[in-house]
């Protein structure tokens, strides 16, 4: 038995938010859109990884949901200019990574990263 997929399903009222955020900062493609659920996906080959922690790494609160990226500096310009508060960083932490923590318009936050 292989694994092929990990969908995250965040519940909101307003797929159009998640739209904004998901497709329009973050530049995920819509998958499928029905109308009350709104699938994105990359065009990118991903390989399906679950992470369980205690923590998010440098005492912050565990994050709902991480997403590498290859331009964090665009994502961050992208999430100011919506005028979306980010929750910690941009920084460069021990293990190598950069990132910040972002709420997304359902609350869920959000671990944005890239490796060094």
């Amino acid at each position: 038995m292989i694994v092929k997929r990990i969908i995250t399903n965040v519940a909101t009222s307003d797929v159009s938010k998640a739209r904004r955020f998901y497709a329009d900062i973050l530049g995920l493609e819509v998958a499928m859109d029905l109308g009350w659920i709104v699938t994105f996906a990359s065009p990118a080959r991903m390989a399906p990884q679950l992470s369980v922690a205690t923590e998010g790494g440098s005492g912050t609160p565990v994050p709902d949901i991480s997403i590498e990226v290859d331009d964090l500096d665009e994502v961050e310009r992208r999430v100011r200019e919506e005028g979306l508060v980010i929750q910690y960083g941009p920084t460069t932490e021990p293990w190598g990574v950069r990132r910040f923590y972002v709420r997304d318009p359902m609350g869920r936050l959000v671990n944005i990263l890239t490796h060094g």
